[in-house]
């Protein structure tokens, strides 16, 4: 045995050895951390802010702590949380944009580099219990299966523990949940909600570790679903605020901003801006449009509610426990407001990513269903601009709308609510700086192996005993898809883009944020050499933090993606999953085909099926019976043959073809044809998120004719997927001779 290094001795026996162990790493006497994180909640989306929506459970964390007014993200969600992490700008560590598409270039990786350390490794490192619950969506397509690679996962980018979901969005009641490494089913209970799971999952991180390490502090990592969409909340909600929201989204938006006034938020001087170009007037609106409308934000307001009651019961715990008053606690959203929902909103959210068409109809058919189980809904627009009052756009814009978000800091040891609200112009790269120095750490210069990446913000603790000392960062730049944004020292050129056109066709505005919080007032013709130097300030950041190539594709850019990932044949087992069409066969816009091998009779239960209820497609035998169900974001076709199964059959096949009669579904089994039935068109493109399952149907069913996950009973072997070539016809025969014979 090699003893080399021991800084002990060894004896031929223990009497004559001295023993050593290594140093303690507790972490006795820094603060517990605990930072949430919101999703999509805009900067009037708080009462705290001047939103009429209830959040008393954040509006006492406020109260006993401080509020910034002028406290700025990226506009999306996986950028934000890159640098919220790693303290670091979003382009620098390679999540340039969201964490689903690797376009090839460093700056758009879909994955945060090692050589930039997360906050949660270097505390975990210096004696930190670490441990996240929540939304992730910093891991590439082509990380998240069962069987890893799991180098970007939660646990091995510095917490001990994980308990949430991975993608950037997820149904409330019945979401895909991970816990550390592992897939867990949704627990068993008519009740279910995922903010609530999630906030008992955290409560439950933090009790083992004040019992197994009392002596160590904690950073607890909160990442809700809420509030992006789906808009799902549970019943006793969803009805709290009927008729509140009946005046409509311009009267809000001067409601709203008049409480801002009162509050302080804003200057008295701040103008609303016109409405955006998406958001009609609300008085021009017909009733049924209104009444719609109305009842979206109704079922939002009460999701809002929600999550702001789950806060409040981790904030309970803490104090049950004796643990609120040394725990700095952090409350930011991710970017603003989602404009996503579009002019009319959603009942399901899936057509807007799949370029569905949306109808006034189709809301009002589930104008009854929103907020619950079976809708996937989004607001409109009109209510993502009130909800960033008195601010211009929405998520991925680098106007103020997309980028200005609610922060409050709580920590009853070290800040002093007497003076409640903070002006300092900061940015997400400033949260790892803060709470490192308050923890006294030290952000190493090389870590495991990987030469470390600069830490790109500056600590904010000053602001917590110093309201009115000048802000400590002073230029930032900004960019998403294509967005550009600069601010310097009060100042704030934007660049609003069009994808497709040429970007020295962009006209740059300029806005003095010092008088014009809400960015009414464009400058540029009165200060042209300023925004001059602003436009080149932006260049030079943009080369030195990685931006470029600018790139304004958006769902698009998995067309950018290595075309040897596109394999042609899968075989999946049962109880087995492919968690996204990166990592698995891509369906949208080709012929595709599917062979389930049984070794015994044919059985009921779900032999493939990609998706969930909101969207997707499901292969299964029901009453002896083939079925191809297809959901496109609520539209079903069914294909079913009136004859069951012959007991001997032993492979059953599902042919989705494009020919000259347009697109069919051909049932099979051992080859003979049992039916065809013609679908409305290919799967669309866009829902890469999506999970494909083999042998059942879970979190969510994706017809109604069965309750998921409608486990496959009888003896199945594997499931074969063919994939038509892309550089083929859809209707070439070659291809389909080729797997009519498989």
């Amino acid at each position: 045995m090699n003893t080399s290094g021991f800084p002990g001795r060894i004896g031929r026996t223990v009497d004559d050895a001295t023993p050593w162990w290594p140093p303690s790493r507790t972490g006795r006497g820094r603060p517990n951390v605990v930072l949430i994180v919101l999703d999509d909640v805009g900067f009037a989306q708080l009462g705290c802010y001047g939103s009429a929506i209830r959040t008393p459970r954040m509006d006492a964390l406020a109260a006993g702590g401080v509020r910034y007014t002028n406290f700025h993200v990226a506009a999306l969600c996986s950028p934000t949380r890159a640098s919220l992490l790693t303290g670091r700008n979003h382009h620098s560590v390679g999540m340039g944009f969201l964490a689903a598409f690797d376009t090839g270039f460093p700056g758009y990786r879909a994955e945060v580099t090692p050589r930039a350390a997360t906050v949660a490794e270097v505390l975990r490192d210096t004696g930190y219990g670490t441990y996240a619950a929540g939304k992730w969506h910093l891991a590439p397509p082509t990380q998240l299966t069962a069987a890893g690679p799991f180098d970007q996962w939660p646990t091995r980018r510095g917490f001990d523990r994980y308990y949430g979901f991975l993608w950037g969005e997820d149904d409330q009641f019945e979401p895909e949940l991970w816990s550390d490494q592992h897939r867990v089913d949704v627990p068993d209970d008519p009740d279910y909600h995922l903010s609530e799971d999630l906030v008992r999952t955290a409560c439950g991180f933090v009790a083992d570790h004040v019992t197994g390490r009392p002596d160590d502090p904690f950073f607890l990592y909160l990442a809700f679903g809420a509030c992006h969409a789906p808009h799902q909340a549970p019943p006793s909600f969803l009805d709290r605020y009927r008729g509140a929201f009946d005046h409509g989204w311009d009267a809000e938006r001067e409601a709203v901003l008049a409480r801002q006034v009162e509050l302080g938020v804003v200057p008295p001087q701040t103008e609303l801006p016109p409405r955006n170009p998406d958001v009609r007037a609300w008085g021009e609106l017909p009733g049924d449009e209104r009444r719609l409308y109305t009842r979206m934000q109704e079922v939002f307001a009460g999701f809002m509610e929600h999550t702001d009651e789950q806060i409040g019961v981790l904030v309970d715990f803490l104090d049950r426990h004796g643990l609120l008053d040394d725990t700095l606690l952090l409350v930011v959203s991710d970017n603003g407001a989602s404009g996503e929902g579009g002019r009319h909103g959603t009942a399901n959210e899936y057509r807007y990513f799949l370029g569905l068409g949306d109808s006034i109809e189709d809301g009002l058919a589930a104008i009854d269903d929103l907020g619950g189980p079976a809708a996937h809904n989004h607001y409109p627009s009109g209510w993502a601009q009130a909800g960033n009052t008195p601010l211009r756009y929405y998520k991925k814009h680098t106007y103020s709308g997309g980028v200005r978000v609610p922060l409050i800091a709580h920590w009853p040891r070290g800040i002093d609510p007497a003076v409640p609200l903070r002006g300092q112009f900061h940015h997400a790269v400033d949260i790892l700086p803060t709470i490192t120095a308050l923890a006294g750490v030290e952000m190493p210069e090389s870590y495991r192996g990987h030469e470390q990446i600069p830490v790109h913000g500056t600590s904010m603790a000053y602001t917590f005993t110093d309201p009115a000392a000048a802000s400590t960062r002073t230029t930032q730049y900004f960019e998403t898809a294509g967005f550009r944004g600069i601010y310097r020292d009060g100042w704030k050129a934007v660049a609003d883009h069009t994808p497709g056109t040429a970007y020295d066709d962009d006209r740059w505005e300029l806005f003095d944020l010092t008088t014009d919080v809400s960015e009414a007032h464009d400058l540029a013709a009165h200060h042209p050499g300023l925004l001059r130097e602003l436009i080149d300030e932006w260049d030079r950041q943009a080369g030195q933090y990685g931006v470029l190539p600018l790139d304004d594709r958006m769902g698009t850019r998995i067309a950018g993606m290595d075309p040897a990932a596109d394999r042609l044949h899968y075989r999946m087992l049962p109880g087995t999953r492919i968690m996204n069409s990166v990592a698995g066969p891509t369906f949208a816009g080709r012929s595709f085909h599917i062979n389930a091998v049984l070794t015994g009779p044919p059985a009921d239960g779900v032999l493939l099926a990609y998706g969930r209820r909101a969207h997707g497609f499901t292969f299964y035998v029901r009453d002896g019976r083939p079925v191809f169900a297809l959901n496109l974001a609520g539209d079903r076709t069914v294909v079913r043959p009136a004859d069951p199964l012959p007991a001997e059959a032993r492979r059953i096949g599902l042919l989705v073809q494009d020919g000259p009669g347009g697109v069919h579904a051909e049932l099979t089994a051992d080859g003979t044809a049992l039916i065809r039935g013609a679908l409305p068109r290919l799967l669309p493109g866009g829902m890469g998120t999506l999970s494909l399952q083999c042998g059942h149907n879970a979190p969510s069913a994706v017809t109604d004719d069965y309750t998921g996950p409608f486990r496959y009973t009888g003896e199945l072997l594997h499931v074969e997927i063919d994939l038509q070539p892309r550089s083929l016809d859809t209707r070439n025969a070659d291809w389909l001779a080729e797997v009519a014979t498989q």
